[in-house]
């Protein structure tokens, strides 16, 4: 057992106010850099925390972290997701600094991290990837020649990094050149290497992800599925657990196959195996996300546990391995990713000040995030406001709480993807589970607003705005009256 009383928090947003809620019911104390410019408005959101000053760098400044949480007394880092949380020198520097780092072994996130050597690792346990293969000392025709082979359409992807970023899907041969260039000029600015590969495009796939867990010893678990196929710009703004095609024999050959990946390199803790599975069913290793994922409230209410407690717990040494025949998983969960965007206009992000904010409240419905009523949206953060996570006791139940939730949550000031997050849930083809990746651009003109057409946020906040112009000073502030609260329906399911 090791004694940790302070952890330093290397993040921001709805997941550092996640991860400190988990670490306050324990006791130990979060210590959280924020930023001049976000702490006025992080100070009623994170009051039981720490809070600690830092320049806009802060997260992307593994030097300052550490320095940080060794000046705060820290004894430990969690690194969240994004930001360093997948970064094996920051893992290494933590490490050596004398710091915990809540997260897999720097060895194990470094094999993982780069997809040609997670492909081969793959292989090594008899796990198919997407067909693919890596440019490195080919020239021109030979590229060409092995795209032509594996089939076009093929995708350029980044061998480091994630998030959609140094991806291009090419349909012919003609196109390839310029999509590598920009593939690997994209994937040089945000991962710092220019290495790109080739992977085979599989028509109307869907993305289905495996949940692990790695407890000491080499005692892994699988966690169920997460169905994340509905994606804009190749990030994920849905999420489901159980999928609605996977049954009990699919899950298990998935689940097993993700385990014996962990196990090969192995891994420690919270992680996540990708997979994309084909119209026949077949599934193939896309890559591994060493850390927790945005996505993991999911699988916490369907199984019933709490996967960053359990990270918390492996650190301090107490964490109790559950076999895995007892975890069994009960309902349906689906998560809804609010972003501060405009959907109309290409995902454009939406930065400014909420005016007003009303989360939506009831049987199985979770919101997770860091905002309030005045909170600003910055353009160089990550524009995500919430989530919105409904559990169920099947699908049918869980899209008709996503249903009273979404119609019910509030977000005024700020363009938001809340309108186009409904549009989905209402159409026939989402309805009945029939989905893949490509699905926003096959129904886009079912789920894009006509530009003629005003928001229904805006002509709210028109409302809320004359009422208060109208009675004057004595009226209250729009975060302290319920009379904002749009005309829906108000029925609990």
């Amino acid at each position: 057992m090791v004694t940790i009383d302070r952890i330093l928090i290397a993040n921001r947003g709805e997941i550092a106010r996640r991860i400190a809620i988990a670490l306050l019911e324990k006791g130990i104390v979060p210590v959280l850099p924020v930023t001049e410019k976000e702490y006025s408005q992080a100070v009623p959101i994170f009051k039981d925390c720490h809070m600690v000053m830092a320049p806009d760098s802060i997260y992307l400044d593994s030097t300052a972290l550490v320095t940080l949480a060794k000046a705060e007394n820290c004894q430990a880092v969690h690194p969240g997701y994004g930001f360093l949380a997948e970064n094996a020198d920051f893992a290494t520097l933590c490490e050596r600094s004398g710091l915990i780092f809540i997260g897999p072994p720097a060895g194990a996130m470094s094999l993982m991290g780069h997809k040609e050597r997670a492909r081969e690792i793959a292989k090594k346990v008899d796990v198919s990837p997407v067909p693919g293969f890596s440019i490195d000392g080919l020239n021109e025709l030979e590229i060409k020649e092995m795209a032509e082979g594996i089939g076009f359409p093929v995708l350029v992807k980044a061998s480091m990094g994630g998030g959609g970023k140094g991806m291009r899907r090419v349909e012919n041969p003609e196109e390839l050149f310029d999509a590598i260039r920009m593939s690997k000029s994209e994937s040089a600015a945000y991962f710092g290497s220019d290495d790109v590969f080739i992977e085979k495009y599989i028509l109307r796939p869907r993305h289905i992800e495996i949940q692990i867990f790695s407890f000491p010893g080499g005692r892994t678990v699988y966690v169920g599925e997460r169905e994340c196929t509905i994606q804009r710009r190749h990030q994920k703004i849905i999420e489901e657990s159980p999928s609605p095609v996977v049954d009990w024999k699919l899950r298990r050959k998935m689940g097993e196959a993700a385990v014996r990946i962990a196990d090969i390199v192995n891994y420690v803790g919270a992680g996540t195996v990708e997979f994309i599975v084909d119209e026949e069913m077949n599934f193939y290793f896309l890559e591994m996300n060493t850390r927790i994922q945005v996505e993991h409230p999911v699988t916490e209410e369907v199984f019933g546990v709490d996967l960053v407690a359990w990270q918390i717990e492996e650190a301090l040494g107490i964490v109790e391995a559950v076999p895995q025949g007892k975890l069994r998983g009960a309902g349906h969960a689906i998560e809804f990713r609010i972003y501060a965007e405009d959907p109309d206009q290409g995902f454009m992000p939406s930065p400014g000040k909420i005016l007003l904010y009303r989360e939506p409240g009831g049987p199985g419905i979770r919101v997770e995030s860091a905002v309030t009523t005045g909170s600003e949206i910055f353009a160089d953060f990550d524009p995500m406001i919430a989530k919105v996570v409904v559990k169920g006791h099947s699908r049918r139940h869980a899209l008709e709480r996503a249903r009273w939730a979404l119609s019910n949550f509030v977000i005024l000031g700020v363009t938001t993807n809340r309108e186009f997050l409904m549009r989905i849930l209402e159409h026939p083809a989402f309805q009945a589970g029939e989905l893949d990746t490509g699905f926003i651009e096959q129904y886009r003109a079912d789920l894009v607003r006509e530009q003629d057409e005003i928001a229904p946020e805006m002509l709210l906040l028109a409302a809320a705005l004359r009422k208060k112009n109208s009675q004057g000073k004595a009226q209250a502030a729009p975060g302290d009256s319920h009379d904002f609260y749009p005309p829906v329906n108000t029925r609990i399911p």
